[in-house]
């Protein structure tokens, strides 16, 4: 939504000509202002973060015009995760004006750097629909957007959103959030830098979650692991300010069926069809009916036809379809079609076309040409006109202070089970943690900790399988012979639940001792495998 506010003029290009005030080497306030492209209006975005992040501090933007800093009547919250944004609409143009952000935290005032802009005057324009500056840039006249995350980031470098706005881009989805917690971690780190600052440039941002499927058979199970994980959602919707009518939908990623793994990476267990449907239409029932935006579902058409059940619940959410080496330059080339015969799953039509509404064309677009670190970029097209487009992103969705992700909140462990017998043998514990409704924590993982007196000397290696959201086996291997006492500690890194252990103790039994492997003989080396070009079929563009 548009926030009118009287402004003084500010520049198309952004340049900084000053330095942070002196501040508290601990906290530290981000700041950038960008001219965001507008059908009617002289539209300005000012953005930035909070660090470390700090959820309703209210930030102030401060003015310079005649030699003395002066507050503006523009405000903005920092959200959960210490991000903020607020537009505000030019009144007057053709001179550059300094600014900077400043915010008042535990009893100390800050400042940002300050920056210099000037807005240029928008042509005159005969309508107002936002839909005037979502041009059909891309291949076959189609609007044209980029996947992105941690991997555009090489060496932690910025991406240039209004490079990729000059180049075409009107839209670009962002990895938000992932069922593993390193990875998770990253996502938040990345989807802070980026989203305003895409915004800002004028593109339309969404977002995707990538799913690892638990390893669990019954109903139950299943449907508790798919709202947990959408609960994680929903807190990372939460911890940037919800949706805005500049949001796309969050999609699910889940393209891999695979719960179990060997200690060498192989797959042991693969979810069945039945399995993979539940949590799928588990998961985005409860993100649509929480947020109100229907969401999207990204896969590719094998998965979707050998991997998931036909679904009148699923077909109901826009696809986003991956498929490569088609030349989406002809507008009449489509993703979803078979060599011979018909993929048959959810998004099936009557003529055998897969009914998407993105379609990710290729991993190998070019991605300097579109401002992006890096050699690679996922690039995708939008199936529909610029009006089907916005009303895609129409619907917001501002969170209550419950939607929020929790901090410290209690936990309790179990141990459900463990075994221990001989020093060839693995010691394991299977454990389970819940919050206070009992329902899985969403984040953390467990270890298993020595005490002093009983510890070996040599440090075990401990492994964690995940079974569930909120249950996992715990696999320790090289445990001397003894009898060891200490105890399973559940902790999570992001702080959203509490720490909470149970005592252990065990007794491991001297086994029998392997046979030393024999000493190869051979020098020659082997001969390196030839490198594949990963983009040789594919669409660079």
């Amino acid at each position: 939504m548009k926030i009118r506010a009287a402004i003084t003029a500010i520049a198309l290009a952004l340049l900084v000509v000053g330095v942070p005030q002196v501040q508290a080497a601990t906290t530290t306030l981000t700041f950038s202002v960008r001219q965001t492209p507008s059908a009617s209006e002289s539209v300005v975005t000012f953005y930035g973060t909070i660090k470390p992040a700090r959820s309703g501090l209210t930030v102030k933007i401060q003015s310079n015009t005649s030699g003395s800093w002066k507050s503006t009547r523009i405000q903005a919250k920092t959200a959960k995760a210490g991000s903020w944004k607020v537009a505000a609409v030019a009144t007057s143009f053709d001179a550059p004006i300094k600014y900077r952000a400043q915010v008042s935290a535990s009893g100390k005032i800050f400042y940002s750097a300050i920056r210099t802009i000037t807005i240029k005057r928008l042509p005159e324009m005969s309508t107002a629909d936002p839909s005037m500056v979502v041009e059909q840039l891309g291949p076959g006249g189609r609007i044209h957007g980029a996947d992105i995350s941690r991997w555009q980031h090489p060496s932690d470098k910025q991406i240039d959103f209004v490079t990729a706005y000059s180049a075409g881009l009107r839209f670009v989805m962002i990895k938000a959030s992932d069922t593993r917690d390193d990875a998770d971690a990253l996502s938040l780190k990345y989807l802070v830098m980026d989203h305003a600052a895409a915004q800002a440039a004028g593109l339309y941002t969404g977002f995707y979650h990538y799913a690892i499927l638990p390893d669990v058979t019954d109903t139950e199970s299943i449907i508790r692991d798919a709202t947990a994980q959408a609960q994680k959602v929903i807190w990372r919707l939460a911890s940037i300010g919800g949706y805005t009518e500049r949001d796309l939908p969050y999609a699910l990623d889940l393209e891999n069926k695979c719960v179990r793994l060997s200690t060498s990476g192989a797959c042991q267990l693969y979810a069945s069809r039945a399995e993979v449907t539940l949590w799928a239409e588990t998961f985005l029932g409860i993100l649509k009916a929480k947020t109100g935006k229907t969401p999207m579902m990204y896969s590719y058409s094998n998965f979707l036809e050998g991997s998931m059940n036909k679904s009148t619940l699923l077909s109901q959410y826009p696809l986003w379809l991956a498929q490569y080496a088609i030349d989406p330059f002809n507008p009449i080339n489509t993703p979803g079609l078979k060599a011979g015969g018909c993929y048959v799953h959810s998004w099936t039509g009557a003529n055998c076309d897969s009914q998407w509404t993105m379609w990710q064309y290729t991993s190998c677009g070019i991605a300097s040409k579109y401002g992006v670190p890096g050699t690679r970029l996922d690039l995708n097209i939008f199936r529909g006109t610029a009006g089907d487009f916005i009303d895609l992103a129409k619907g917001s969705w501002a969170p209550q202070l419950l939607d929020l992700m929790p901090v410290n909140e209690p936990s309790q462990l179990t141990i459900n089970k463990q075994s221990a017998s001989t020093t060839n043998k693995l010691v394991t514990f299977n454990v389970s943690v819940v919050r206070p409704d009992l329902t899985p924590v969403v984040t953390g993982a467990v270890k298993l900790v020595f005490d002093l007196l009983t510890a070996p000397t040599a440090k075990p290696t401990q492994t964690i399988l995940r079974a569930t959201s909120g249950e996992w086996t715990l696999a320790i291997k090289g445990v001397p012979a003894g009898t060891y006492s200490g105890k399973i500690v559940y902790s999570d890194v992001s702080q959203t639940h509490a720490q909470s252990s149970q005592p252990v103790t065990f007794t491991v039994l001297q086994g029998p001792t392997p046979s030393p492997s024999p000493t190869p003989t051979s020098t020659k080396k082997p001969s390196p495998k030839p490198s594949v070009d990963g983009c040789a079929n594919q669409i660079k563009n």
